[in-house]
C-alpha cells in the first residue's frame, strides 16, 4: 500500500497546523518570551486561513500557558524555560503571595466566592502550580492595562482642554 499524498496523510484542523507551527517557533526562540505574537491579520496571510481559524491558533497556545493576551494588545510569549517546557515547580515569589489578596480583591479562602480553590492554591506557597499562577497573573495584568487605557485617555482629555484658547 502506498503512502497518502502530504494533503491527505494529516486531516487535523489547520488551526492545530498553525499552532504547531507557532508553538515550534516559540520553543525553538524564533519567537523570544515577552515579545508580542502576530497579528490575527498576518496570521491569516502567513498560514492562508480565516480569521476564526487564527484565533482559535491561539488559543491553542494561550490554554497551553505558552502565550497571553492582553485585551487591546495582543497577544505574547510567557516565559519557558531553555528545554522548552513550562517549569511545573514554579513557586510564586513571596512579595506576589504577601499582596495577591490585597491587590485583586479575591476573597480568602472559605469566604465564599467562585475561585475559592484557585485562591487557596495560590495563597499556599509550596502547593502553587505554574497554571494557577499564571491564570492570576494573567488576571491582574488585565486589570492594570485597563487601568492604564483609562488613565492614557484621562490624560489626553486633560491635554486637549489646556491647549483649547
Amino acid at each position: 500500500m502506498s503512502p497518502a499524498p502530504d494533503s491527505k496523510q494529516d486531516r487535523r484542523p489547520p488551526y492545530q497546523h498553525a499552532a504547531d507551527e507557532l508553538r515550534r517557533d516559540i520553543l525553538q526562540g524564533r519567537i523570544k518570551p515577552g515579545e508580542q505574537m502576530p497579528s490575527i491579520r498576518e496570521l491569516q496571510e502567513r498560514f492562508g486561513v480565516a480569521n476564526m481559524t487564527a484565533r482559535s491558533a491561539l488559543n491553542v497556545l494561550r490554554d497551553e500557558g505558552l502565550i497571553y493576551t492582553i485585551h487591546g494588545r495582543g497577544s505574547f510569549v510567557a516565559d519557558h524555560n531553555a528545554g522548552g517546557e513550562l517549569s511545573a515547580n514554579y513557586t510564586a515569589p513571596a512579595w506576589y503571595l504577601a499582596n495577591k489578596d490585597e491587590k485583586t480583591g479575591q476573597a480568602e479562602p472559605g469566604e465564599g466566592g467562585s475561585d475559592d480553590t484557585e485562591a487557596a492554591g495560590v495563597a499556599g506557597d509550596a502547593g502553587t502550580t505554574l497554571a494557577e499562577v499564571l491564570t492570576a497573573l494573567r488576571d491582574e495584568i488585565r486589570v492594570l492595562s485597563a487601568d492604564h487605557q483609562e488613565l492614557r485617555r484621562e490624560v489626553e482629555e486633560l491635554k486637549a482642554q489646556r491647549s483649547k484658547p
